[in-house]
């Protein structure tokens, strides 16, 4: 990915804003402003039901109806409070299929102002899928959003949308047919699948997983599996794990649901199955693995709307780069820090030096901290940040080596996550790259021509400090403990040369 770019700004002079009227919720999502990694800076949910007894009435349900129509009218009058601009409201399976769709959709209208779209089935699918790929560059395999009335799946290649499917398998259709029988509801449910031969590509590969209820099975797997982690995007479960996990949770009743986590008593209604469903897309998509995601149909329109050149930036290097220019304590920028830092680390993984730079750019992301807690508090912080674009692992490595950046260590009790989360390389390696953090900002003091101006140097047995005569005095007992650490975790002697 095209690290080089610059951040994205903000094409909005405020924020943006979803309205995603859903069968089973609406939801308000305000954004911070039109980026590559939009914000939330205002989020709500209520769980309608709108689309409660669709599949035997045909008809939105009314008490649904009132209870949308009367927070509609919040959402209206908020975002009216907030500035946002631009606001876009869409409906999707249950107002598009119910015969009082469009009376529902002119009433919104009438009594809160706000203009609906109502999506068409392959509309939303498109938009969920760009969601997902929005924060997943590089997706690659099935994604599937599990809507309260419908199921769209879309393959995806390296990013790029492919196939794309609307069944109407949401969890509260599904209810209504529960009476007939596990058997019967799950032969349904084959039926759909079976006519769906292209499923068969996602073999082996990943399954992205969209949608609340998709979602709370995540949120019970990581309380039942004692995860050290509760980010729901890239949690990521192995196809054995998943499909043991997904037995349970289909069979079992709502109490027993309640005893594993937390999940509102409205989603344990139909999480059982919710997980049939998923159940049924693992025997015949046969993917490799269950990835979950944030993002969604919201982000999608967000994104939709990105000028190419913004959509094509990365995410997380984004992210990084807002983050760092928000709150800055030195001159010098993550990206000159990364660039000396180089030469420590000669592998020609493109994975990785997009971590690295990632890393360096919240390097010093706690400064403004109490000295005694800035370890611990960059460690959580970038651990738990709402960013896209990484995965668990990822996130691990960049909030251990800011730990190491400011207590000179990998190891504490506040790590345990990451040492739980990295393999013994990246843990190495995340260790190393804090250090020498560690070593440029107590060499420079924040300077861009200190920087500039030294270099580091790896050779088979020494880790060199390279530094021209007129900044020698720079060197003291502080920089040659720094080294000498560095220089320890490669392995290697330390040796400090001044002059060129």
């Amino acid at each position: 990915m095209p690290s080089r770019l610059p951040p994205a700004r903000a094409a909005a002079s405020g924020p943006v804003g979803v309205i995603d009227i859903g069968s089973n919720s609406i939801r308000l999502v305000v954004f911070s402003g039109e980026s590559r990694s939009p914000h939330p800076i205002f989020n709500e949910k209520v769980l309608s039901g709108l689309g409660r007894g669709l599949e035997r009435t045909g008809r939105l349900h009314e008490d649904g109806v009132e209870l949308a129509l009367e927070n509609l009218a919040r959402f209206a009058a908020l975002v009216n409070a907030m500035g946002v601009r631009p606001l876009r409201v869409v409906a999707t399976a249950a107002a598009r299929d119910a015969e009082n769709g469009r009376a529902f959709v002119a009433e919104i209208r009438k009594r809160s102002g706000l203009k609906v779209e109502i999506l068409d089935g392959n509309e939303e699918a498109r938009l969920s899928a760009l969601g997902v790929v929005s924060g997943m560059p590089d997706a690659d395999g099935l994604m599937g959003d599990l809507g309260g009335g419908s199921l769209e799946l879309v393959a995806l290649r390296k990013g790029k949308l492919g196939r794309h499917e609307t069944s109407p398998l949401g969890p509260l259709r599904l209810r209504e047919m529960a009476d007939r029988g596990r058997g019967q509801l799950r032969d349904h449910i084959d039926q759909h699948f079976e006519r769906l031969s292209w499923l068969s590509q996602a073999k082996g590969r990943d399954f992205y997983a969209v949608g609340g209820a998709w979602r709370a099975i995540a949120r019970l797997h990581m309380a039942h599996s004692g995860y050290p982690l509760r980010v729901i995007h890239h949690y990521t479960i192995s196809k054995g794990r998943a499909e043991d996990f997904l037995d349970l949770i289909a069979g079992l009743s709502k109490e027993s649901l309640e005893r594993i986590g937390r999940v509102p008593r409205k989603r344990l209604e139909v999480l059982p199955l919710a997980a049939l469903v998923l159940q049924r897309l693992f025997v015949h998509a046969k993917p490799g693995r269950l990835v979950f995601t944030s993002m969604g149909l919201r982000e999608g329109c967000l994104f939709d709307a990105l000028p190419e050149r913004i959509r094509r930036m990365d995410p997380l290097i984004s992210a990084c780069d807002e983050s760092a220019e928000s709150n800055p304590r030195f001159r010098v920028g993550g990206r000159a820090l990364h660039a000396w830092l180089q030469p420590l680390f000669r592998k020609a993984d493109a994975d990785m030096a997009r971590l690295r730079l990632a890393a360096c750019l919240l390097g010093d992301v706690a400064w403004n901290e109490h000295p005694d807690y800035r370890a611990e508090i960059a460690f959580l912080r970038i651990l738990r940040m709402p960013v896209v674009g990484v995965d668990h692992p990822g996130r691990a490595f960049m909030a251990l080596a800011a730990h190491t950046r400011y207590a000179g260590t990998a190891e504490g009790e506040v790590t345990s996550a990451a040492w739980q989360l990295l393999d013994e390389e990246r843990l190495r390696e995340a260790w190393r790259l804090g250090l020498g953090l560690r070593l440029a900002y107590t060499l420079s003091g924040g300077s861009p021509e200190v920087i500039k101006q030294t270099r580091i140097e790896r050779d088979a047995n020494s880790i060199r400090l390279v530094v021209p005569t007129r900044w020698g005095s720079l060197i003291g007992e502080a920089v040659q403990r720094r080294l000498d650490a560095l220089a320890e975790a490669h392995g290697r002697k330390p040796k400090i040369k001044i002059g060129r």
